[in-house]
């Protein structure tokens, strides 16, 4: 990659002291490639190098970076170095950054800010975290609408320079209520004496600043937009989210599913980046209680011990069948959290995915039915006596447990994540592991209990 072959030469520069042509080489690189370099440079060399690039700059360069280096930079660099930088941040991309330092250290960045730019992160800090309000940015364009096009077109060229977005322009009334939102090609492809109330079609769609981050996610999903208003509780526009920030979002949340459905705690670091105390933290709990879970299988199995006594072969199928069932909860239940995320469905969808499930469940468990049983058949036909005498009855018990575990494990696995929505937890928590270990413990019971009815084998 282009930055980390030039890793060599900036290191070299720093170390000659030769600023000048440092300053010269980084100023034709883009943003995001020098914050490449910063990350896998010295961060001693790092702050040598934010000291000597225009303030502008500088802060487009930090947002790029993770946040691990922005805190380790925060610490290399003195208070006011910090503070030139933090100030020409975006807005939201501030925000982020206050919000995780420690709160000494962000209430100190705050008091050497300007007055406004003090006042701007306050507020946005104010908002509830993970809400919209934390997201968003107050760099907007704001259109009146009894202006004429021209007049906004002038407004524009004269205060439009340094906004987060130009192709969205927002029109409030004098109390700041939003009325709508125009595109920057519906402005310009207007007639310059036309007024901009006569643009609007009143139709705009709104964030509210104290929702929480995932609906600004489903909102872009839904409108497919590049950036959304934010308004508060009075309707009055207090800011503006843009994609990039949404995806963010979408990103860490779909990662903290996908730690979830591996039974861990969502990490709050890059994996890399994550000491090995915090994996420990993270994983243990969750295999300590699947483990408990695991160990009720030799509970369940001491109650059948006369059951297998009478029929050893039934052991040699216990690996068979729970993994069937647990293999068909876990499919069940990913599918149904994933859904959930989406919002493809609700927990008021229960009953038609019931029905949906049971039939599926019938069927795949039917297939595996039937495959165990040719199985169990054939082996004994070329091995004769392998699983005793009674070869039908034992390759039946097979199909019908088989039948019997892929159904529960799939109902199992497709209400759990429901049920855990509804009563206000994630559906995450379902995990595969989860489902799989609940569906081992409870298809032991199936699998022994259709054996002792087909088998005419009493458990005790």
């Amino acid at each position: 990659m282009l930055g980390n072959a030039l890793i060599p030469e900036i290191q070299e520069l720093i170390a000659q002291r030769d600023f000048s042509t440092l300053k010269s080489a980084l100023a034709d690189i883009p943003a995001a490639d020098v914050a490449e370099i910063l990350t896998d440079i010295p961060v001693a060399d790092s702050a040598v190098v934010f000291r000597i690039l225009p303030r502008d700059l500088a802060a487009e360069i930090f947002e790029y970076l993770e946040f691990d280096t922005q805190e380790a930079l925060v610490s290399a660099m003195n208070r006011e170095e910090v503070a030139a930088i933090i100030e020409q941040m975006e807005p939201d991309d501030r925000t982020a950054l206050l919000e995780e330092l420690p709160p000494a250290v962000t209430e100190r960045i705050l008091n050497m800010m300007s007055p406004e730019e003090r006042r701007i992160a306050q507020t946005l800090l104010n908002y509830p975290e993970y809400s919209v309000g934390r997201l968003m940015t107050t760099e907007y364009v704001r259109l009146k609408p009894e202006w004429t096009v021209a007049q906004a077109l002038d407004h524009l060229r004269q205060f439009g320079r340094d906004k987060e977005t130009l192709h969205h322009l927002y029109v409030t009334d004098k109390k700041g209520k939003l009325l709508d939102e125009l595109r920057l090609r519906e402005l310009v492809l207007a007639k310059p004496e036309q007024r901009v109330e006569d643009l609007l079609d009143l139709q705009v769609q709104t964030l509210n600043a104290y929702d929480d981050q995932e609906e600004a996610v489903r909102g872009f999903e839904r409108y497919d937009r590049g950036a959304m208003p934010v308004v508060n509780k009075d309707g009055v526009l207090v800011g503006l989210v843009t994609a990039d920030d949404v995806l963010d979002v979408a990103q860490e949340e779909a990662t903290e599913d996908i730690q979830r459905a591996g039974a861990v705690e969502a990490l709050e670091t890059p994996y890399d980046a994550a000491s090995v105390g915090e994996l420990l933290r993270k994983r243990s709990p969750w295999l300590i209680v699947l483990f408990a879970g695991e160990t009720l299988t030799a509970h369940v199995m001491k109650g059948y011990e006369g059951l297998l006594a009478s029929a050893v072969v039934l052991a040699l199928f216990v690996p068979l069948i729970i993994s069937s069932g647990g293999n068909s909860g876990s499919q069940a239940s990913t599918l149904v959290i994933r859904a959930l995320a989406l919002g493809e469905v609700a927990p008021g969808d229960w009953w038609r995915l019931l029905r949906r499930e049971f039939w599926t469940s019938l069927s795949l468990g039917g297939i595996l039915g039937v495959a165990g049983f040719l199985k169990v058949w054939a082996t004994g036909m070329v091995s004769p006596g392998i699983y005793g005498g009674d070869l039908v009855p034992v390759a039946a018990t097979i199909a019908l447990a088989l039948v019997g575990v892929v159904m529960w494990g799939s109902l199992v696995g497709s209400m759990f994540p429901l049920l855990l929505r509804r009563l206000g937890r994630d559906p995450a928590v379902a995990s595969a592991p989860f489902v799989a270990t609940m569906v081992d413990v409870t298809g032991l019971a199936i699998y022994f209990t259709i054996a002792g009815c087909v088998l005419g084998i009493t458990a005790g």
